[in-house]
């Protein structure tokens, strides 16, 4: 796992088979922690979260309000109560049908709300696409790390079959020590 006195260069040609020049920042973050033997993983929302500006921070309690079951049946209550209310003062009413001031200010709180929304959109798509980017960047590192586990099985093995052979050839050789010496006395 570690690239002992080899680096990046070393490391970028054993996984990769590639120049330590050719790599993407993702490729050397992964190769630096792998042989630094540090690790890759981060708390992605807690480095997204840190940088949010007011206006950000705003535009994602707005959107979070606005598509939650409370404001929803909060606003069903509102416009329910309106309606009812407009429609029994009959002609006293502040806002009788076709409920036209209603109209306005359902029409400004969509014109509010929808940027608010879509900047809260924008900002989660961009956490995706960093999350996404740590994703590879820890599965990356989990694939050199297995790898590295079957080069050290495969050098295990190579020498636990080698010292088997070694014992096997002693053993060969001492029974034709025996062999030999047994022949010697039948003679």
């Amino acid at each position: 796992m570690s690239e002992q006195g080899g680096g990046l260069g070393k490391a970028a040609r054993r996984w990769f088979d590639k120049a330590e020049s050719d790599l993407d920042a993702a490729e050397r973050r992964v190769l630096a922690t792998t042989v630094d033997r540090s690790p890759v993983s981060r708390d992605v929302n807690e480095t997204f979260e840190g940088e949010q500006t007011f206006g950000q921070r705003l535009a994602d309690r707005v959107a979070s309000v606005g598509g939650s079951w409370t404001f929803i049946l909060a606003f069903a209550a509102f416009l329910s109560a309106w309606t009812l209310l407009n429609l029994t003062l009959g002609r006293a009413a502040f806002d009788p049908f076709p409920f036209i001031f209603l109209n306005l200010l359902l029409s400004m709180l969509a014109a509010i709300q929808a940027p608010f929304i879509m900047m809260s959109q924008n900002r989660q798509a961009a956490k995706d696409r960093i999350n996404a980017a740590h994703d590879y960047e820890v599965n990356l590192k989990a694939e050199i790390e297995i790898m590295a586990l079957h080069d050290k099985l495969d050098h295990l093995r190579v020498q636990q079959i080698e010292a088997i052979l070694t014992r096997q050839q002693e053993q060969l050789d001492l029974m034709r020590q025996l062999l030999e010496r047994e022949e010697g006395r039948g003679r």
